[in-house]
């Protein structure tokens, strides 16, 4: 590959890298076509960017991102692919589910992941990082925190309106 081709391919990882929030570097190497064809396509289904890239040129672009991301370097070795995503677990999701899906596949693994401004180094962090909840999950669990005193409130006055009905009813009866 000439220079110029590397430097166009190294600015465009680094853009594609500043894009997305989570980084997550595996090894995909070893799969069948059929198999990378159906990580592929449950990587687009949950909108994962996926990638196979070559160690120097991710090097480089992460060098090149304005970001300290060297906590990632001793791992880049080897077969490397990156998945990128807007949501930080569903890579992890994905990793966990095509490896269950897939009996006896022993890739795609986790070699390491950058999400939530933490670093995670090894495979044995996947299941830390299926359980990290999205913004959106975030926000939901706030919301119905919010909610449930509201609706305890609501309740009691509803509750409390039927008991005071129930007592004059009854009241009323008895001197009818």
């Amino acid at each position: 590959m000439r220079k110029e081709l590397k430097d166009q391919h190294i600015d465009s990882l680094c853009e594609e890298i500043k894009a997305y929030p989570s980084l997550y570097i595996a090894d995909i190497g070893g799969l069948n076509s059929v198999q990378t064809s159906k990580l592929r396509r449950a990587a687009f289904r949950k909108e994962v960017k996926l990638e196979v890239v070559k160690n120097t040129l991710l090097i480089k672009a992460l060098e090149k991102s304005g970001f300290d991301y060297s906590e990632l370097f001793p791992v880049i070795k080897g077969e490397t692919a990156i998945m990128l995503s807007n949501t930080n677990n569903a890579p992890a999701k994905l990793i966990k589910d095509f490896r269950a899906a897939e009996k006896n596949a022993e890739k795609p693994i986790l070699k390491g992941a950058y999400v939530e401004e933490c670093f995670y180094i090894g495979h044995e962090h996947l299941d830390e990082l299926v359980n990290i909840k999205s913004k959106n999950e975030l926000i939901a669990d706030v919301v119905a925190l919010l909610q449930s005193p509201i609706k305890n409130v609501l309740s009691q006055i509803q509750s409390a309106g039927n008991t005071i009905s129930g007592v004059l009813k009854t009241l009323e009866e008895r001197e009818a």
